[in-house]
């Protein structure tokens, strides 16, 4: 255990670090939420990670490789996205107000995760009409992966992406995630 001089140093030293600057990416676990823990990272250009993985080494790997190497685990600058995530699992928010920093991913990747930003609170789409309407009709599989990569989930709704025959598939958060979401915005009944 920490004691309490030491802790209140270290929460200066990584608040001082956000305030300054200094992060490449700055994170913070959210353990209260209804979708279970949520590890999110934001830049100085806008959020880049919401991750259900509780333990966060391989994510904090990955963010350093694209972001960066200076990732450190800051409170302050995760705070919008937070209240944001929060009015949205209690129903009060049907959309987000970040910014969003996607660095890193493949041109194809944005623009489908562009097209994914379109689809509305309420309302669910196809892998195969996602296709479409990101360009190449023929690429349902490619949206399949891209949706399971999607860097910022429930931000950017891929829980809203259902199979062709309106079936749930596929969800990197878990099916159960995938049915919550859906059943919070009122798409499933």
């Amino acid at each position: 255990m920490i004691d309490s001089p030491t802790f209140e140093l270290d929460e200066r030293f990584r608040a001082a670090a956000a305030a300054e600057g200094l992060l490449d990416v700055a994170y913070d676990v959210f353990d209260d939420t209804a979708m279970g823990p949520l590890l999110v990272g934001v830049t100085d250009r806008g959020l880049c990670r919401i991750s259900f993985d509780p333990n966060p080494e391989r994510e904090l790997e990955q963010l350093a490789r694209v972001y960066g190497p200076r990732v450190l685990r800051s409170s302050r600058p995760v705070d919008r996205v937070h209240r944001e995530l929060d009015e949205y699992l209690e129903g009060r928010r049907r959309s987000f107000d970040v910014d969003l920093d996607l660095r890193g991913q493949p041109n194809f990747y944005v623009r489908v995760l562009a097209e994914l930003a379109r689809v509305g609170y309420g309302e669910t789409t196809t892998y195969g009409t996602l296709a479409a309407r990101a360009g190449n009709p023929r690429a349902a599989r490619a949206v399949g992966t891209v949706m399971n990569r999607n860097p910022v989930p429930i931000v950017l709704p891929c829980h809203r992406v259902v199979g062709a025959n309106g079936s749930l598939t596929g969800y990197g958060g878990g099916l159960h995630r995938k049915e919550l979401l859906l059943r919070l915005e009122g798409a499933i009944l």
